[in-house]
């Protein structure tokens, strides 16, 4: 049985008694439209693109014939001049804390519990960053694994990082070494999100590389391993999905009910696909819904109105509202967008939460560092 993988920018080579033989060239990890949909050559519209994708399908063997991981490199970077600006912002405090400035990218903190350290992810690989040592990043060893993404995830007992890497999503030890595949063989690419507050089960945004007019969605598959079941099927964008401390609700963020091309808004879904709920409402663009421990807050990245996806360099603003919904409050506003906000990033008080910005370097609050 084979498994199909479509990607868009390929080298053809002759190997192997001139068996014809494709690589992916580009594919940048942070980015999810980078998978083709169909065997055609198409003008495709979508989001804040119009391009000419190429489609180009490659038999490769199931999971009981492995093959090794390629990497899905050359990866996003900052412009010249730019930097990333790791902070955590106190709610109620006037000014956020800078803990790290550095002149590569770094995306996408998860607050490690009990811990003041952070996870970030920058060029395919996993570092640690301590709250009181600014001036390093130790990366995390990931064997095999040179793609990681911005979409990474804490298990509840604290022992493991689940990563997303080319469409699949693995457990990895958190102090470290040999990762484990645990999202099920598919048609769908997984970008991970959420786990249940039990660690049982973890929840995706997935890509149907097969059928463009059904290819964003929203699915929870076992930790242990097995199928993939399906909480939303749409042809428009959905993602983002994380479950609340009490495991009653999964939150996320859709383009449902906009009246206009990328205008996404906050929502919230039983686990069984049930009572589905709009809870923001007005012109902007509301992206990643993060619960925080304690269930009483959500955090979230807002765009300005009519922004299409979820790009970088935005002007954007971290809001915040009652887990029961409400009015939101505007706790920070600044330079970022993609990588800026995209997990979890509580700290276990529910006090704090950190994020990144993508400042110039000479309008940073800090000084860079080389790392």
């Amino acid at each position: 049985m084979k498994n199909r993988r479509y990607i868009s920018t390929i080298r053809l080579s002759l190997a192997r008694g001139s068996r014809l033989r494709a690589e992916a060239l580009q594919s940048t990890a942070s980015s999810r439209h980078s998978i083709s949909y169909s065997l055609e050559f198409s003008f495709l519209l979508r989001q804040d693109w119009l391009a000419l994708r190429i489609a180009f399908a490659v038999d490769e063997p199931m999971a009981d014939s492995p093959t090794p991981h390629v990497n899905a490199g050359p990866f996003r970077t900052l412009r010249k001049g730019q930097v990333s600006e790791v902070r955590f912002l106190e709610i109620g405090a006037a000014h956020h804390i800078t803990i790290g400035c550095f002149d590569r990218l770094v995306e996408a903190p998860n607050w490690l519990p009990e811990r003041e350290q952070l996870i970030v992810n920058g060029s395919g690989a996993l570092h640690r960053l301590c709250l009181d040592d600014d001036t390093q990043l130790d990366e995390i060893a990931c064997a095999g694994i040179t793609d990681v993404n911005n979409d990474h995830v804490l298990s509840p007992d604290g022992n493991d990082i689940y990563i997303s890497a080319a469409g699949c999503i693995y457990a990895l030890p958190l102090e470290g070494g040999i990762p484990r595949r645990i999202s099920p063989e598919s048609h769908l690419a997984f970008y991970l999100h959420g786990v249940s507050p039990d660690g049982s089960t973890l929840a995706c945004t997935t890509k149907n590389v097969r059928d463009p007019h059904a290819s964003w969605g929203l699915h929870t598959f076992l930790a242990a391993g097995g199928p993939a079941s399906a909480l939303i099927v749409s042809d428009i964008p959905v993602d983002g999905p994380e479950w609340t401390p009490d495991g009653e609700w999964i939150w996320f963020n859709a383009e449902i009910e906009a009246d206009r091309p990328g205008h996404a808004r906050l929502f919230r879904i039983r686990p069984d696909g049930s009572q589905r709920e709009r809870m923001t409402h007005g012109d902007r663009v509301d992206w990643f819904p993060h619960p925080s421990p304690d269930g009483q807050w959500i955090a979230y990245l807002s765009y300005p109105p009519e922004t299409l996806g979820h790009p970088a360099d935005m002007p954007v603003e971290i809001r915040l509202i009652p887990a029961s919904g409400g009015e939101p409050v505007t706790l920070a506003s600044f330079n970022g967008g993609q990588g800026s906000l995209n997990v979890n990033s509580w700290a276990a008080d529910s006090r704090r939460f950190a994020y990144v910005a993508y400042p110039d370097a000479d309008l940073s609050s800090a000084k860079a560092q080389t790392r």
